[in-house]
């Protein structure tokens, strides 16, 4: 840090399903530190640490704040440290604390004039590399385009989908579960009919990844939690967030005038889509968050928030892709 720290306090912060977030105050640090720093570590459920290091969730977070934060827009914490221990798996992330901000809760969604700073911003993370060929060089960038790749996600879906319904199936209406057993025998085509530029990606842009300015301070939102970044399709992102962030209701009649204020954000940043593929898209991925609600309910520790969380995702993606008609695109 660069100075003096003395004695310090730790708290932990949320529910880090994957990982462990502390906030450490310094309480006798040197004048030229900050008063605070958020550490993340990994998880202390063995299951969440095992599912961080297989799917190199924790090397990917490092290296993103070591590698590709300071070519994107998007407001992230300022990293003062980043390690990553190849033979272990450990990690280590000393960041910015945002504070006063506060999370948003994925649980009980936003409102539209928070969706709307949230997808503005993620236009930030996206217009600055976007269809950049130099993305392709970065090896640990998370990518499903590859038939090894697209055929890894239909096979997690094969194991878990029976044991999500076990849990989940009273938490979704009949038509809901008749989609998602529909969408399985397509996901092969799904993936692989993927189209259109590719960007960097944040892979897990929810409300819980989210900190949103408050009265007492911060900036507008500041995306956190930077474990699954992508090299993949821009668009994933938005129908992701809008998916589960609003409430079914809210986004059905807001939608459009969201993705027309994320196009007008890249339009900005020299970025010009088409509207009629944008919509198109939006729809397509809308069995993003399913597949995310799927698979990863069954691969982290449990809780009763994560149940929570989960099926809000489960019910909000699949009723995202019942109303935009999205099995009719594959």
């Amino acid at each position: 840090m660069g100075g003096e720290v003395g004695a310090i306090e730790s708290t932990r912060i949320g529910d880090g399903l994957v990982g462990l977030n502390l906030r450490v105050r310094l309480l006798d640090a040197a004048p030229e530190l900050p008063a605070s720093v958020v550490i993340k570590l990994p998880s202390i459920d063995e299951t969440s640490r095992a599912t961080g290091i297989a799917l190199r969730n924790y090397e990917r977070e490092v290296k993103f704040y070591l590698q590709v934060a300071d070519t994107v827009d998007i407001r992230v914490p300022e990293c003062h440290l980043g390690e990553w221990d190849e033979s272990t798996g450990d990690f280590v992330l000393v960041l910015e604390d945002m504070a006063p901000a506060e999370q948003g809760d994925q649980v009980i969604g936003c409102s539209v004039e928070r969706a709307e700073v949230a997808v503005e911003e993620l236009a930030l993370l996206h217009a600055p590399r976007w269809d950049d060929p130099a993305l392709h060089d970065i090896d640990w960038l998370g990518r499903r385009t590859s038939t090894e790749d697209v055929a890894g996600v239909a096979a997690l879906w094969a194991m878990f989908h029976g044991p999500f319904l076990e849990t989940y199936a009273r938490h979704l209406s009949t038509e809901q579960i008749d989609l998602s057993k529909m969408f399985g025998p397509r996901i092969l085509d799904w993936m692989s009919g993927r189209e259109g530029p590719l960007a960097i990606t944040h892979g897990d842009y929810r409300l819980d990844n989210l900190l949103f300015a408050t009265p007492a301070g911060g900036p507008p939102v500041t995306a956190v939690d930077w474990q699954t970044p992508g090299h993949g399709p821009p668009v994933a992102d938005l129908a992701y967030f809008l998916g589960a962030g609003l409430l079914p209701d809210q986004r059905a009649v807001s939608e459009r005038s969201l993705l027309d204020r994320y196009a007008v954000a890249l339009a900005a940043r020299s970025v010009d889509v088409d509207s009629s593929w944008l919509w198109t898209q939006y729809c397509r991925e809308s069995f993003g968050g399913v597949v995310m609600a799927v698979v990863a309910s069954q691969i982290v520790g449990e809780s009763a928030r994560s149940e929570s969380m989960f099926a809000a995702m489960a019910t909000r993606h699949l009723q995202h892709a019942l109303d935009t008609g999205a099995i009719d695109l594959i």
